[in-house]
């Protein structure tokens, strides 16, 4: 490897449209080829007490040289832009790919999981940057298992008017469109959270349609209008690797904050995993939980932990410029 250099793109094309004027690419390389790259975002980051957010995203660097030549200067280009703090990775938004696996244990990746060498934590904590967040999946291998709790949280919402049902695939947009306001509001005190629009949102799910089966799409409605939903999807990595597909991926869970609807998260799942059971299905993977989220706790009912994955933070001093 020859002297390395590191050049700037201010050229961003990501996909997530709303930081694009205030981010830029950088990429490392030597007399011969490019040896990795990653983008940096310091507009429109969410706040934390105390500093002023950097993000670096699409981190692809293979060569631990390379890596620590790239996250210098990454750092020094985030404190001059006034940052005081970098997170990463984080590909401009939560709401686009971050979390790095940590901890891969023996269980194959599965579907829209993140995955990256186990050699990239490293490049990070030789820079100075400490885990901040951790999240992990886990497996549900009985999916026959019941809470008798959630007898008494069915009879409870179903008496105050809340009723579930699942996604039209027929009007999907129409559908994202619904319960675009339910994410917002139940994601609105996650770590790292920003806002999105609409229509960032439908470009979220949209793509996915194709691999949608709609049993496993469950949207809870009270007085017409949506409160909650489950979003879970067929692990189409195990078919490439199985000649059938025996696991669910539960994606995402959403509801609106309010005792009124407390329980119906639990529910949400139960009644997935049930329906899955029905389709002939056998597990499910409750994947990328924050360690904080309450759903976590119903989790741990069901399933064991098979991976982990963190997000990384440094503070960034007047030494990085």
């Amino acid at each position: 490897m020859g002297k390395l250099i590191v050049v700037k793109n201010h050229n961003v094309e990501t996909g997530y449209v709303a930081s694009l004027s205030l981010s830029l690419s950088l990429l490392v390389k030597d007399e011969s080829q490019t040896l990795g790259g990653c983008s940096l975002w310091w507009g429109n980051t969410p706040s934390l007490p105390g500093h002023r957010l950097g993000f670096i995203g699409h981190y692809n660097v293979h060569h631990k040289e390379a890596a620590t030549c790239l996250l210098k200067h990454a750092c020094q280009e985030l404190a001059s832009q006034g940052c005081t703090m970098v997170i990463a990775p984080v590909d401009g938004s939560t709401w686009q790919n971050y979390r790095l696996l940590t901890e891969r244990g023996d269980y194959p990746v599965f579907f829209l999981e993140p995955n990256n060498p186990d050699d990239w934590q490293q490049h990070f904590t030789d820079e100075g940057f400490t885990p901040i967040a951790h999240y992990s999946s886990s497996l549900n291998k009985d999916l026959t298992q019941v809470d008798s709790r959630l007898l008494r949280v069915r009879e409870r919402l179903e008496k105050t008017g809340v009723s579930i049902r699942s996604v039209n695939l027929q009007d999907f947009e129409k559908e994202l469109q619904r319960i675009y306001t339910v994410a917002l509001e139940s994601f609105h005190n996650n770590f790292l959270f920003s806002p999105i629009d609409e229509a960032e949102f439908i470009a979220q799910y949209f793509p996915l349609l194709p691999y949608v089966q709609p049993e496993l799409v469950l949207i809870a409605e009270h007085e017409d209008n949506p409160v909650g939903f489950i979003f879970a999807i067929p692990d189409y990595l195990e078919k490439e690797r199985e000649k059938n597909i025996k696991t669910i991926i539960i994606k995402t869970v959403a509801i609106l904050p309010g005792r009124i609807y407390a329980g119906l998260g639990n529910l949400l799942v139960a009644q997935c995993q049930d329906i899955a059971r029905e389709l002939g299905y056998s597990q499910a993977i409750h994947a990328l939980m924050h360690d904080d989220n309450p759903s976590l706790n119903l989790s741990g009912h069901y399933a064991q932990r098979i991976r982990r994955y963190a997000v990384f933070g440094k503070k960034l001093l007047v030494s990085e410029l």
